[in-house]
């Protein structure tokens, strides 16, 4: 995920670049259609496996387009980007899932954070090596996509290491004695009772359940608002307007007068970096809803000042500074919240029957947005010019409100009780909107809640 997008966009231009074009349209597809039909493989795979199987496509993909230039083949690239969509497709179900269920209830968003920690430092390490003194060149550029072979290969070595999840070997395989021996590996603690009870508690509840498709999530009144929240979550990360940034970061920083913007581009991903760590320590602390809220509005307020500089850059030579600090402050406040949180939060709204579903769907909307800034983007720059980051506030201002009324805090709580919390509300379906959000952010959780 994170090579392809620091690709030079100077040696693509010997390529065909219509043939190209449809191999995107192609590969987002494929990737839409695999992480939907993870809906399907998840409830029954077993989640390190799973993983480890996926690799094998990582390998494929890489080779494809590691090699596509000397067999001077744009279909291998295209085929390459198919089988890489196919990976991260099914990558963005199986992860965040695994974190969540081997994750203790009082540490689970820093672990969550993990899964994009991992993200930002791709996405470093390969804007780092694009440049023209490494591999940013017409003769290295493949093999830069072909990197994408060696964290596969690593993950490979590592994950027979890795424990499966006990969650999912308690309510999934009625394996306890494994689940319970895992439990005390991972906690450190012979003690784990009430962890394998709420299991237990939640595979009663799920044994009366009927299997929960994609149309269930939204038919279902206990599920219909956590569905919801969910795809708005990941939407808030997409719209916020972060990948417009990151996708046309050299131009964005050109026009703004840098001389050499692809180390400001750079620069960017290392803040992009170290605001993941920061989040880390704060996700526990202050709790998703806040931190997600702060970043939002922080991005918000950076975005109308992108829009002030770009428009007064030529006048005051001075705002070429302000844009550039306007940059990199967005990119900081993305990564405290809407860069980390939509990817597990997911996981913590639903219990184990309809969280693979809501999953898909949940990444289905990540990557359809995340596409669509991508295509469109360029054309909304072209006619409106700076006032195109204005289109993002906009979006920024909407989550944020929808935030405020409609997304319950999550840290220290079981996924039993916010199970139960979204059912009440269900209930009672006659309270006034923002009464049930209130009453949940309100519930005192089972657990003190620990810092990282």
């Amino acid at each position: 995920m994170s090579e392809d997008r620091s690709l030079p966009q100077r040696l693509v231009r010997e390529i065909d670049t219509s043939k190209l074009e449809t191999g995107n349209v192609i590969a987002f597809l494929f990737i839409c259609t695999m992480d939907s039909a993870s809906t399907i493989l998840l409830p029954r795979s077993w989640r390190r496996n799973s993983m480890l199987m996926v690799n094998l496509l990582a390998v494929a993909g890489g080779c494809l387009m590691g090699f596509c230039k000397i067999a001077q083949s744009v279909e291998m690239l295209i085929l390459g980007r198919l089988i890489i969509g196919l990976f991260c497709g099914l990558c963005t179900g199986f992860l965040p899932m695994y974190i969540g269920e081997i994750s203790p209830t009082a540490l689970r968003g820093a672990f969550g954070t993990l899964n994009q920690l991992g993200i930002v430092i791709g996405i470093l390490v390969a804007q780092i090596f694009s440049l023209k003194v490494i591999m940013g060149t017409e003769e290295l550029w493949p093999l830069l996509l072909g990197f994408t072979i060696i964290p596969a290969v690593l993950q490979s070595a590592a994950l027979p290491f890795c424990p499966e999840s006990p969650r999912f070997l308690l309510i999934n395989r009625k394996e306890e004695e494994n689940a319970k021996e895992i439990l005390q590996r991972l906690w450190g603690t012979q003690d784990v009772s009430q962890d394998i009870q709420e299991m237990k508690d939640e595979s009663a509840r799920m044994a009366q359940e009927k299997q929960v498709t994609v149309l269930e999530l939204f038919r279902s009144r206990s599920y219909r608002q956590p569905i919801i929240i969910s795809i708005m979550l990941q939407l808030s990360q997409q719209l916020s307007g972060i990948n417009a940034v990151f996708y046309y970061s050299t131009g964005i920083f050109k026009d703004a007068g840098v001389e050499e913007p692809i180390y400001a581009t750079i620069g960017a991903g290392v803040v992009n970096t170290i605001f993941t760590v920061v989040s880390l320590f704060l996700v526990e602390r202050a709790g998703r809803r806040t931190l997600h809220m702060i970043g939002l509005g922080g991005m918000a307020v950076c975005s109308i000042l992108m829009t002030i500089s770009l428009l007064l850059k030529d006048n005051y030579n001075w705002m070429s500074f302000v844009c550039i600090g306007a940059i990199l402050v967005f990119v900081a406040f993305f990564e405290i919240g809407p860069g980390p949180i939509p990817w597990f939060i997911v996981a913590e709204l639903f219990s184990q029957g309809p969280r693979p579903a809501a999953m898909a769907v949940a990444g289905c909307s990540n990557w359809t947005s995340n596409f669509l800034v991508g295509l469109l983007f360029p054309s909304a720059a072209f006619y409106l010019g700076a006032y195109v980051f204005i289109i993002f506030t906009g979006f920024l201002i909407v989550f944020l409100v929808f935030t405020f009324f409609k997304v319950p805090e999550t840290r220290g709580r079981t996924f039993e009780e916010v199970t139960r919390a979204f059912e009440g509300q269900a209930q009672d379906a006659n309270r006034a909107e923002k009464g049930p959000i209130v009453e949940m952010n309100s519930m005192q959780p089972v657990k003190e809640t620990a810092t990282v």
